[in-house]
């Protein structure tokens, strides 16, 4: 199940997001993960970055795993469109291809991804990115 959220007044194309989480999902051999993800303000993601990484600023991306085998509990991806437009100015995609680009960052943290670990699971998490991307 997937659930998406738009707690903004960004317009989201919930069906074309819906696609993109879809095909990482097949594509990593998870269609059954739960993955709830939520466009949210600077204020909000600001809180939740306070919060959960110690860092008292708005980012674009929040990724949270699910922490258990239950049934019902999800994976979370929270994403702040005005932090993603912010970054992607000098970007030639536009702010829905750019959001997309996060999602997909995102959705692989909540599969166990971290480019945090070393080069090479830095290089592994690119170019699962890379390929989910250029099916957007």
């Amino acid at each position: 199940m997937i659930e998406i959220n738009n707690l903004t007044n960004f317009v989201v194309d919930k069906k074309f997001f819906l696609g993109v989480a879809k095909k990482i999902l097949k594509g990593e051999n998870k269609e059954m993960e739960n993955v709830s993800i939520a466009f949210v303000t600077p204020a909000e993601i600001q809180k939740l970055n306070k919060k959960y990484r110690k860092k008292d600023k708005p980012t674009d991306v929040l990724s949270f795993e699910r922490v258990s085998d239950f049934k019902g509990e999800c994976s979370e991806v929270i994403i702040c469109p005005s932090v993603v437009r912010e970054k992607a100015k000098d970007s030639k995609l536009s702010l829905k291809k750019e959001l997309a680009k996060i999602m997909i960052h995102g959705i692989l943290h909540t599969l166990g991804y971290d480019h945090e670990i070393s080069q090479a699971e830095e290089k592994r998490m690119e170019e699962k990115e890379q390929k989910y991307f250029s099916k957007v």
